[in-house]
């Protein structure tokens, strides 16, 4: 339901402009993980602002370090296509594993799809970060 509700106010962006760039910024910089995952997808997506992928992936990690598992699966997905970041599969690995630990399904696919892309050493390096990660309440996550 939050989820939705996060959704409808993005639509939204889209038509009334500026106004709402300016709140979500406001509540975002307060530490209000909602705006924070919203303004990564504004930036993502260009809605309301200029399309800035590395300005997404920071909005993006403030929510996923707050548990946002929408956030975790989209700085997972910057990981993989190197959008915004350098590419990394193991990073990419790691978003994935702690969103779909929470039951974020689009990410538990992602997760399996990229641990058949990294070698067996690789794997085990991303399993001991994603573990590590989910361990610190997801502030040690690199």
């Amino acid at each position: 339901m939050k989820l939705l509700i996060t959704t409808l106010f993005t639509l939204l962006l889209g038509f009334a402009g500026s106004s709402y760039v300016k709140w979500w910024r406001s509540a975002a910089e307060q530490g209000d993980v909602d705006a924070q995952y919203n303004l990564g997808i504004m930036y993502n997506n260009g809605q309301g602002v200029p399309e800035n992928k590395a300005e997404a992936v920071n909005w993006y990690r403030l929510a996923a370090e707050q548990g946002n598992a929408p956030a975790q699966y989209f700085l997972g997905s910057m990981y993989y296509n190197g959008d915004g970041v350098p590419q990394n599969n193991i990073r990419a690995y790691v978003w994935w594993s702690v969103a779909a630990t929470q039951g974020h399904e689009d990410a538990r696919g992602n997760r399996d799809i990229v641990s058949e892309i990294l070698t067996p050493t690789l794997l085990g390096q991303a399993q001991q970060i994603a573990a590590k990660c989910f361990e610190s309440d997801y502030q040690d996550c690199d």
